[in-house]
């Protein structure tokens, strides 16, 4: 079974990041694949970069990525991209617009047979 990296993005979104991790969680674990959430703090001011690291001291799936200073949602992505060791990575937004639920579906097609090419 695929393992896998859901990288997120995180800038100046302390107030979403209990339910964006509550959410994940829910939606990761009822997979039953291995997993991983990879979260990048992009320079952010408003104490996200200390909810992170909470979270990441509380859950072991949780890794945290900071920039020292605020780079942009792409090199915040590349750096997510970068560190992710799962089978199949996920992007998401921090702020939910994106519903992690539909993780399972998006698995459901690759596990059918279908997948993403890329050309570099």
């Amino acid at each position: 079974m695929l393992s896998v990296s859901v990288v997120v993005p995180i800038f100046n979104e302390f107030e979403n990041i209990p339910l964006l991790h509550q959410r994940l969680t829910e939606s990761l674990v009822e997979l039953g694949r291995d997993y991983e959430i990879l979260l990048v703090d992009d320079g952010s001011r408003d104490g996200s970069a200390e909810a992170l690291r909470a979270l990441a001291a509380s859950d072991p799936h949780a890794k945290i990525i900071r920039f020292r200073r605020n780079y942009g949602q792409t090199a915040a992505m590349q750096a997510g991209l970068q560190m992710a060791t799962g089978d199949v990575i996920v992007t998401m937004d921090g702020d939910l617009q994106n519903d992690p639920s539909d993780i399972r579906m998006m698995l459901d097609k690759i596990d059918e047979g279908y997948s993403v090419k890329t050309r570099f």
